[in-house]
């Protein structure tokens, strides 16, 4: 009899353990999903708003004249006088220089001398043709050699020419190569004269850059040796039709017309910034914000709730950090800055950092 009683009390009492460990797990799991649903997810978040993607390049090149001319020596001779130097300002046909042409004189003369013989003997012919006391041949050889004799005249006449240097251009002497007593040949660099009323910037622009830009533009140049009117307003004059062969750059010549008012000089270092692709106002997310996903891209956006919902959008050019939203997104439309593929719609986040 006590066996009995004693073998159904331990049936009871096992019976309330597993009840007891039953209605503890039960409660475990209620409390689990529970805290599941109040769990929030720290982001960073970005409120979609316009902004300027527009595509600048930055390039630097020296600032030029937009006109250079280097007069070199048409006879061969020795310097006689140099009547300028670097930094006088000249004018057209102003003399800078003087070369030795004294041999040529005397051939000057000698051809005068040798014309009036010709002139003489050319009248004298003229009229025994008029009585015909000549032939015709005659009177047609008396002619070439007046010809002759005047073609000799101007030749030297201009050989004499030759050793008066003259400036072909108003502007400022840039670089003198020579001396008084130093001999010189034909086609010797002798000075360098610059229009400086006009100066430049050259720059070598890239080809898939250079499409984009058009004669007319506007620039924007830095020069570090102004001490004010930085940044100086320009303009592109031109753009050269082909590549150059070795850098495979293409030039861009970009005008300067404060340049003078503000002392610039040639050699100057001008830095200048070219707009190769103008994207004002557009709607724009973090780039990392945007996903892609069987060929569509998409974001995360945090609705009213808190809650992640998944968005598709049309997505356009990066830029830096950002990319443009050609549509799908309205402005002032959070999203999630981070990667969305590792995001799931519905899930609940609370915004920690937002990216400026």
């Amino acid at each position: 009899m006590r066996t009995v009683f004693l073998t159904s009390a331990a049936l009871v009492v096992g019976a309330m353990i597993l009840s007891g460990c039953g209605g503890g797990e039960d409660a475990a799991d209620t409390s689990q999903n529970r805290n599941q649903s109040d769990r929030t997810l720290p982001v960073r978040a970005s409120e979609t708003a316009p902004r300027d993607l527009s595509r600048v390049v930055r390039l630097s090149a020296p600032v030029e004249p937009m006109r250079t001319i280097r007069l070199a020596a048409r006879t061969d001779g020795v310097m006689t006088e140099v009547l300028v130097e670097e930094g006088d300002e000249v004018s057209a046909e102003e003399v800078l220089a003087r070369i030795d042409v004294r041999e040529q004189r005397a051939e000057l003369a000698r051809a005068r001398a040798s014309l009036s013989e010709k002139e003489a003997n050319f009248e004298r012919m003229e009229q025994l043709r008029e009585r015909d006391y000549i032939d015709a041949a005659q009177y047609e050889t008396a002619r070439a050699e007046l010809e002759i004799a005047r073609s000799d005249v101007e030749l030297w006449q201009t050989r004499v020419d030759f050793g008066t240097v003259m400036s072909t251009i108003d502007g400022t002497v840039v670089e003198r190569y020579i001396e008084p007593g130093e001999a010189v040949s034909r086609h010797e660099p002798l000075f360098a004269i610059a229009d400086l009323s006009s100066l430049v910037a050259r720059l070598g622009v890239s080809e898939l850059d250079v499409g984009n830009l058009r004669v007319g533009d506007s620039v924007l140049v830095q020069v570090d040796a102004v001490d004010g009117g930085n940044p100086i307003g320009g303009m592109i004059r031109r753009i050269f039709p082909a590549a150059d062969e070795t850098s495979r750059l293409i030039t861009v010549e970009v005008e300067l017309p404060e340049a003078r008012v503000l002392g610039l000089r040639p050699g100057f270092l001008a830095r200048a910034r070219l707009l190769v692709d103008s994207r004002p106002d557009v709607m724009a997310v973090p780039s990392v914000a945007v996903g892609e996903e069987r060929g569509q891209h998409f974001v995360m956006v945090i609705n009213g709730d808190g809650k992640l919902e998944r968005r598709e959008i049309e997505a356009g050019v990066i830029r830096g950090a950002w990319r443009e939203v050609i549509s799908g997104l309205e402005p002032g439309e959070e999203v999630v800055a981070a990667n969305p593929l590792e995001m799931n719609s519905g899930e609940r986040v609370r915004v920690v950092d937002w990216v400026e």
